[in-house]
């Protein structure tokens, strides 16, 4: 049984490593389709049809083009930074609950790596982590750009957490629990936390775009003050893993947002369609799916129609806005979970 478990866990885990790489590669593809979409244009079309092989095009020039590493950098540091950005990025989806439980072969597979009790806190510490990968990339450059866009990455960061971290207590006090799978069974059919947390929600989406340097808080890597940003001096495959980084932690965070606010794998009037559990996981996946592709969608669209903030318009947002509005909330909370428990 241990042995059968442990494949099973590893083939779950190479799984969805594959999936979220190919979500990571494609999702390329769609910001040029959606770029092209909204300036009227057709964006790649060359590659393949409809421009489908490019990502691959592009991963090869990545694995090909030449190896650089300036002379006055620090090599091992300079490689480290792309590793721990990526590494960090895949492995935050660990705990992330993708359906419903399969039956095959008589045996029951969770459709989540790590059902663990405090999954939201594992969430959180990892993506705390990924800002070492920045850091350690700008500084072991030795270039003063790639160092302006590292402290601006790390400050965003840290202020940007401070927020999140406040509008998710708010909605725990709803949830009472830590666990991403007992999170998305509460939200069964309609009754989604969306309906009880719109303003944690909001804070937490605003946030997120923080958090993955996404337009318009795309400030670390802003090209129009920094030329390239913390990864100014990277080139090949190590660009790539840092492109490829910032992709991925998308995927995740509406994928995090998804469960969180928007009922996961749950739809309405899903067990009124009369269908057999593992059909009802595969639906449920598929309608999981979805909703984080509209996430991404959402994500592009907001790239393509505002501009970035600059620098001390992004702090104060963080400092000045989202923080108090977190805090005002977790107190709002507080008061109708009070009024609901002594008078309903």
């Amino acid at each position: 049984m241990e042995l059968a478990f442990i494949i099973e866990k590893f083939a779950l885990v190479i799984l969805i490593f594959v999936v979220t790489l190919v979500i990571a590669m494609y999702s390329t593809l769609a910001e040029r389709k959606v770029a092209g979409f909204m300036q009227d244009r057709y964006g790649p079309d060359r590659a393949g049809p409809f421009g489908m092989l490019q990502p691959l095009c592009d991963g090869g020039k990545f694995f090909f083009k030449e190896e650089i590493i300036p002379a006055g950098a620090h090599k091992a540091l300079f490689i480290l930074g792309p590793t721990i950005a990526i590494i960090t990025a895949c492995i935050s989806s660990a705990v992330i609950p993708w359906g419903r439980d399969l039956t095959i072969a008589g045996r029951v597979v969770p459709l989540q790596v790590a059902d663990i009790n405090v999954g939201i806190l594992y969430v959180f510490g990892v993506v705390a982590l990924g800002v070492y990968g920045i850091m350690l990339g700008g500084w072991a450059s030795n270039n003063k750009f790639s160092l302006m866009g590292a402290v601006r990455a790390a400050s965003q960061s840290i202020s940007y957490e401070i927020a999140m971290g406040l509008s998710i207590i708010a909605m725990l006090m709803v949830t009472q629990t830590l666990s991403l799978r007992e999170i998305v069974e509460q939200q069964a059919g309609f009754n989604w936390n969306i309906w009880v947390q719109p303003l944690g929600f909001l804070i937490f989406c605003t946030c997120a775009f923080a958090e993955c340097n996404r337009v318009p808080f795309d400030l670390p890597e802003c090209e129009t003050e920094l030329i390239g940003g913390y990864h100014t001096e990277y080139s090949s495959m190590k660009l790539g893993l840092y492109m490829f980084s910032e992709y991925i932690n998308m995927f995740v965070s509406s994928a995090v947002m998804v469960t969180l606010y928007f009922g996961g794998y749950n739809f309405p009037f899903i067990d009124s369609l009369g269908l057999s559990p593992n059909l009802l996981a595969i639906l449920g996946m598929v309608i999981f799916f979805l909703k984080i592709f509209a996430f991404i969608f959402f994500f592009m669209w907001i790239r393509w129609t505002l501009p970035r903030f600059r620098y001390d318009q992004l702090m104060n947002l963080g400092w000045k806005m989202l923080i108090p509005l977190s805090i005002a909330n977790i107190v709002l909370t507080g008061v109708i979970t009070i009024v609901k428990d002594t008078f309903f």
